[in-house]
């Protein structure tokens, strides 16, 4: 089912970061809503979820004329120091909607007209490889991170049946460092994987970080655990996953592939 699409045009795009992503100067979210609608969402249980009245998932907001606003708050934030953006914070910048609105796309082109000092890219949509183009003229100001939970297709399914298929991020990345832009795989949140994952990961990306719900939904997990996801790794059997501790396994998993050098643990792995 389609999401229900409103185009509403907002007082403000830059908004200042905080909690977790302290260590940023702003976020920056072209949507409202997200039609991937990941069961494991922590912006579920957050106020812009919470106060609609339709469930996650089923509507979107479009933020129409956002490139001429960025605009000018670009110039703005950067005359009171540097401007260090996260895009985006509560959705994926390169959901379905993106194909046709190009909103995120719009706002890529005021960011090489009027450059921040970085902005990281956060998605899980293979759809970024159409702005390469934009991401090189932005060098190295730009980070995109790409989110590979799992390398196992039936559990992608399971928890975000929404989202684009595994292989297709992997191919995204390739591309992504093919064209010399700065890239990332986060594993985030960890989810049940195979003893192969580390190894399929190095040979999309060079970097990669690694997160859990118990520290990365600004809670602890309570915020996870209200969403009422264990479920799912109850009818998957898998449930020794569900727990503070099981990330470590693929930690060292990536340490051994990777080096420590080129992993990032939670917060870390996000920063500027």
């Amino acid at each position: 089912m389609q999401p229900n699409l409103t185009r509403k045009t907002p007082k403000q795009l830059l908004n200042p970061a905080s909690g977790y992503l302290t260590g940023y100067s702003h976020t920056l979210n072209p949507y409202a809503g997200c039609a991937f609608a990941c069961s494991y969402c922590y912006v579920r249980e957050m106020p812009v979820a919470k106060f609609r009245r339709e469930p996650w998932g089923s509507w979107i907001d479009v933020k129409e004329g956002a490139a001429a606003i960025l605009l000018k708050e670009l110039a703005k934030a950067k005359r009171k120091g540097p401007v260090t953006i996260f895009m985006s914070s509560s959705t994926d910048p390169y959901q379905p909607a993106e194909h046709r609105e190009r909103l995120t796309r719009s706002l890529l082109e005021a960011m090489t007209d009027e450059p921040p000092d970085f902005v990281l890219v956060q998605t899980r949509s293979p759809l970024v490889t159409r702005d390469i183009d934009l991401l090189q003229q932005l060098g190295g100001r730009v980070r995109v991170s790409m989110t590979v939970e799992t390398d196992l297709e039936p559990v992608r399914r399971a928890f975000t049946p929404a989202a684009p298929p595994i292989a297709a991020r992997l191919s995204a990345l390739k591309r992504l460092a093919a064209a010399g832009i700065d890239a990332q795989a986060a594993v985030s949140p960890v989810l049940p994987s195979s003893e192969r994952f580390a190894e399929r990961l190095a040979e999309a990306v060079g970097r990669v970080c690694i997160d859990d719900f118990f520290m990365g939904d600004g809670s602890g997990g309570k915020r996870t655990e209200r969403l009422g996801i264990r479920r799912i790794y109850e009818e998957l059997e898998l449930t020794d996953w569900y727990d503070r501790t099981a990330y470590l396994e693929v930690l060292s998993a990536l340490y051994g592939v990777f080096g420590e050098e080129r992993v990032y643990v939670s917060q870390a792995g996000f920063l500027p």
